[in-house]
């Protein structure tokens, strides 16, 4: 089975990077001078590009393959998709990004149903950092596909000797599971930014996993799906590392210290969609709302800690 990366980012390029381990793979990305020249990823320093890995720019040739990693951000997924003339006809589209579309509310296999209706939609997600698959370090993952027979051939075609897949059809709670830890991660990074301590920061992880779970089966995911690595592992791994984006943008957040514009950080959009989708549909989210307010500069993260304390007592 033809596999093509698109998407040459840090995590595009190392999911590449593990593919090559077992066959030939392409990559694609917008600008490849740094890649052929080097052959390594400005997003990757040190890191070499094995010889089965085929830089392009060309999307139209690279979207030939019969599976793509579409390793883009989640507000870029649809553009991507639109520039993609073929209507990928029982082409495996694995989304490799994790969020909510900001202007349809759509999670990634979403996106893909309404661009590529003729397509096969999936979603690799779960605790990893780019560097660590990059290194060769042993990741684990769900792929997620509504359809079981395909989520199989997807699953043996993606597994390298670094990155062991599990199989979900749940690709609604994979989903979820993936844009909410990330609202998750600007929450803890902005305790700890400001100071309030890790005791506080296990209690946002806690109360932000029952959070995701309650969004989650409120949309149609089964429960055990958030407490796997789609949900809960991805949120131990995010809500505790520097290497996370998100957290580290929240920890800005919290200190009051600058943060990179051009760093990508899903869960600011996330906590946006959120909020706007529990109001329209009546549901609790103090967490998703307290974030979205604090990254739209609606208010200071002591005015939502002040907020939350004060929430009604009730049972757990």
């Amino acid at each position: 089975m033809s596999i093509a990366v698109l998407g040459g980012g840090a995590f595009g390029t190392a999911l590449a990077i593990s593919l090559a381990a077992i066959g030939p793979v392409t990559l694609w990305a917008r600008d490849t001078s740094y890649h052929q020249a080097t052959r390594e990823s400005p997003r990757l320093p040190g890191v070499k590009l094995p010889g089965a890995i085929t830089i392009t720019n060309d999307l139209a040739q690279a979207s030939q393959a019969k599976t793509l990693l579409l390793a883009v951000p989640m507000q870029s997924l649809s553009g991507l998709l639109g520039r993609i003339e073929d209507e990928l006809d029982g082409h495996a589209l694995v989304a490799c990004c994790k969020g909510v579309d900001l202007r349809t509310g759509l999670g990634p296999t979403g996106v893909i149903s309404a661009s590529k209706p003729l397509s096969i939609p999936a979603v690799l997600t779960g605790p990893s950092f780019a560097a660590d698959i990059a290194k060769g370090l042993p990741t684990a993952l769900t792929l997620a596909c509504a359809n079981d027979t395909c989520g199989h051939e997807i699953q043996h075609a993606l597994s390298t000797p670094n990155l062991r897949l599990y199989r979900s059809t749940d690709v609604i709670g994979a989903e979820l599971g993936g844009a909410l830890k990330n609202v998750m991660a600007i929450a803890c990074g902005a305790c700890i930014g400001a100071g309030l301590g890790d005791s506080a920061r296990a209690a946002l992880m806690t109360r932000g996993f029952s959070e995701m779970t309650r969004f989650a089966v409120h949309r149609g995911a089964r429960a055990e799906t958030l407490a796997g690595l789609s949900g809960l592992g991805d949120l131990a791994l995010t809500c505790t590392s520097d290497l996370s984006r998100n957290y580290r943008y929240g920890q800005s957040l919290g200190s009051g210290e600058g943060f990179d514009p051009a760093v990508t950080v899903e869960g600011a959009a996330t906590a946006r969609a959120m909020a706007r989708i529990a109001m329209d549909e009546g549901l609790s989210l103090p967490l998703c709302h307290a974030v979205a307010a604090v990254t739209e500069g609606r208010l200071t993260v002591a005015a939502v800690l002040e907020q939350l304390l004060s929430r009604p007592l009730k049972e757990e």
